[in-house]
């Protein structure tokens, strides 16, 4: 049961970082729009997706590289990011890789 729910939860989290992408301003209303449309997607409740989401960044901050989520933050993390900062955080990476590689 507890790999399934990772991978659940992870899916949730990618589907999310896959909209932020297409369209920032979903990092303006994540429980108003990026919540519901997650829900939507996988037939599930917005307090499960909230959750699910918020586990996995648990996770990621208790086990996870934090000095690497620092690195790609640009600035010192002296707690757990919010789901808003963690997206944030992830998205404006990936659309920085993306640029410099494109650039050259």
């Amino acid at each position: 049961v507890g790999s399934e729910m990772c991978i659940r939860d992870s899916r949730y989290l990618c589907y999310g970082i896959v909209l932020c992408l297409k369209d920032e301003d979903y990092l303006l209303a994540i429980s108003k729009e990026l919540y519901p449309m997650i829900a939507k997607k996988f037939n599930t409740t917005l307090s499960c997706v909230e959750r699910d989401i918020r586990t996995v960044i648990q996770v990621c901050w208790d086990r996870g590289n934090k000095t690497y989520l620092q690195d790609i933050a640009l600035h010192p993390l002296t707690c757990r990011p919010t789901t808003g900062q963690f997206l944030d955080i992830i998205v404006s990476y990936i659309q920085y890789e993306c640029d410099t590689e494109a650039a050259s």
